[in-house]
């Protein structure tokens, strides 16, 4: 597995800035690339498949590559894939500007920086949104598209308030490991996985101490934003579409198919019954082998 970075597209903020990092990370102290409008350069894992066309897998929201890795790896017999982390999650910079005009035009910037014109192009939930949009916008671009769990509607979710609230209530300064901030979690978000997904966003600062990787108050601020649908009554995307939801799961609905075939005619809708919001995850042999075949 080959990991990349690429700082040459950005406009790079001074590190003295020190009013915007404490807003960033107050307890950590931790200091990380920022952006100041324009096109993010993203890290991206080069997950293999060399010789077969080129698929992008963008990642939910405070989720990264690394959740693709064992799915995109098995999808490397078909594709050539590349899982990106999109601003302000991961490893990319973090940005003011949080959302979907902005995650499209980072995942644009950076095909361009590769010389790929078209690609086959997967995202999940927020990623998934992403995806959407690009294939809307510039369906000269896409291939075919894939969108894992997630259908062209705004969500209001009390759960991702939960789960950003107990992020917020965090006291880095006195954590000692992931482990215990599972714990503390306890009371906002009682799903254990969940609370075990949330602090995969934690990491150590050279000091020792504990930061989030992801940008918490920007991705709080646009979070309306982000739940919101992204596609006007306008868009569509006439090329090949698959929709794989989790049976679990509550994101995509049966009257949400409709709107899902009003946008993307050729749309394709796969469920999978015993899966929830990752069937990536969840239920990644079967999710494979319908990406595969599926259209």
């Amino acid at each position: 597995m080959e990991f990349r970075q690429a700082w040459t597209r950005t406009s790079i903020a001074p590190i003295s800035d020190l009013e915007f990092q404490e807003r960033c990370f107050p307890l950590s102290g931790a200091r990380v690339r920022v952006v100041r409008g324009g096109v993010v350069s993203l890290f991206y894992r080069d997950l293999g498949g060399d010789d077969n066309p080129p698929l992008v897998v963008l990642h939910g929201l405070l989720g990264s590559s690394r959740n693709w890795q064992s799915a995109g790896k098995d999808l490397t017999a078909r594709y050539h894939v590349f899982a990106l982390d999109l601003r302000n999650h991961g490893i990319s910079p973090h940005a003011e500007e949080s959302g979907y005009e902005d995650l499209m035009g980072d995942v644009l910037g950076w095909m361009d920086a590769r010389g790929l014109e078209r690609v086959s192009l997967m995202g999940h939930s927020m990623g998934g949104k992403t995806a959407m949009l690009l294939a809307c916008r510039h369906p000269e671009r896409v291939e075919r598209l894939f969108v894992v769990d997630i259908a062209p509607k705004t969500y209001l979710s009390r759960a991702h308030r939960a789960e950003f609230a107990a992020m917020h209530e965090l006291n880095l300064s006195s954590l000692q490991s992931r482990a215990e901030a599972e714990l503390r979690m306890e009371a906002r978000v009682s799903d254990w996985a969940m609370r075990k997904f949330l602090t995969t966003n934690l990491e150590r600062t050279e000091g020792g101490s504990w930061r989030w990787m992801v940008n918490l108050p920007v991705l709080t601020e646009h979070l309306a934003e982000l739940e919101a649908n992204p596609l006007k009554s306008e868009d569509r995307y006439e090329g090949p579409t698959l929709f794989v939801i989790g049976g679990k799961s509550r994101y995509v609905q049966l009257e949400d198919h409709a709107t899902i075939r009003q946008h993307f005619p050729k749309a394709k809708i796969e469920m999978i019954v015993e899966s929830g919001h990752n069937p990536h995850m969840e239920a990644r042999e079967k999710f494979v082998r319908i990406v595969t075949s599926g259209i």
